[in-house]
């Protein structure tokens, strides 16, 4: 009697399947997660609704043409310096991988990025682009990825650093019906100091210096790199809030702006509303419209919007045109064959 190898092996049972539709370990988080989008996308929407309604647009429009050259001429040269502090984000990054792009280059990428960042989203400017015109320089993957998310943490934690001390020493008056009031802004400021305090102290202290994401090797910045990165990053959320300023005469408070448009930046974060188109006029108005006429608000604000997001998306674009045509012209078979 001959038996099948089969036979001989022993039985293993059959994995179980999960049920999809068992909620349980950490599914829980990810519906949290667009529920709470969900919630706040649909305050904001609301918000900007009721603003809408009570503003007199054609004011808006009066105000414009009124407008002083001083003012506008003086956001422009704050346009400036924060654009050319903010392309230098990358240069952090140069030295962090050691490549060996030029420095004018890597600052013309970040530029074009951040342009682009601005009005079409973070995935679009500060990833995609980053990633086609790094690429296009010949940089890998793994370097593109780790100047990315160096650039990406002196952003935001420059944002937890000023964030903190705003929020924590001069809260903004918020209206009653937000359902929160300066004690809350003053313990978000704590523990947005904190956040800070914590990525120093990782870099200071932690003995793992390698970590990996998405197969990518990502070592510590050392605490010299790292407080760059919250200097740089609070001082052009500084220079972003000064042209706002300068653009309301100086009207408003200065802690009072910087405060609004913190605010407004993690408001268009969680809206996802590309170009934060919107969100920032209505929490504008509606945090500020009691010390400042509706109308002259907006006129400030649609003058910032053109002075910092159209005007450097024009010349990014244009930038950008003439990159991807030397590179097509640099690989084409004629260019190959000389």
């Amino acid at each position: 009697m001959t038996t099948s190898p089969d036979a001989a092996r022993p039985a293993v049972p059959a994995p179980r399947r999960k049920s999809r539709h068992k909620f349980t370990g950490k599914a829980w988080w990810p519906w949290l997660k667009r529920g709470a989008s969900v919630v706040f996308f649909a305050l904001v929407i609301g918000l900007l609704v009721s603003q809408a309604r009570h503003i007199e647009w054609h004011q808006v429009l009066t105000s414009l043409q009124r407008y002083p050259l001083t003012a506008a001429w003086g956001a422009v040269l704050l346009a400036l310096t924060s654009f050319a502090l903010y392309s230098t984000f990358d240069l952090l990054g140069r030295h962090y991988t050691d490549h060996t792009l030029p420095a004018p280059t890597v600052m013309l990428v970040t530029f074009i990025s951040y342009a682009f960042n601005l009005n079409l989203g973070s995935l679009v400017g500060g990833v995609a682009f980053r990633f086609r015109l790094y690429s296009r320089l010949g940089l890998p993957t793994g370097v593109i990825t780790r100047i990315m998310s160096l650039s990406m943490l002196s952003n935001w934690m420059g944002y937890l650093l000023l964030g903190g001390l705003i929020f924590s020493l001069r809260p903004p008056a918020v209206p009653a019906d937000w359902g929160i009031d300066t004690a809350h802004l003053r313990l978000i400021g704590f523990a947005l100091l904190a956040g800070a305090a914590g990525y120093l102290g990782v870099c200071v202290f932690s003995r793992q210096r390698v970590f990996w994401l998405r197969g990518h090797e990502i070592d510590l910045p050392s605490v010299r790199l790292a407080g760059l990165q919250l200097v740089m990053g609070a001082t052009n959320w500084l220079v972003m809030s000064g042209i706002i300023f300068i653009l309301l005469q100086h009207r408003i408070e200065f802690s009072a702006v910087v405060s609004v448009l913190l605010l407004a930046a993690i408001a268009g974060v969680i809206t996802h509303i590309p170009g934060n188109l919107g969100v920032l006029e209505a929490v504008f108005v509606a945090l500020l419209s009691h010390q400042m006429a509706r109308h002259e608000l907006l006129a400030a604000l649609v003058a910032y919007r053109v002075i910092y997001y159209l005007m450097p998306l024009g010349i990014a674009t244009v930038a950008y045109l003439i990159i991807e045509t030397r590179a097509k012209k640099a690989s084409s078979p004629g260019k190959q064959a000389a």
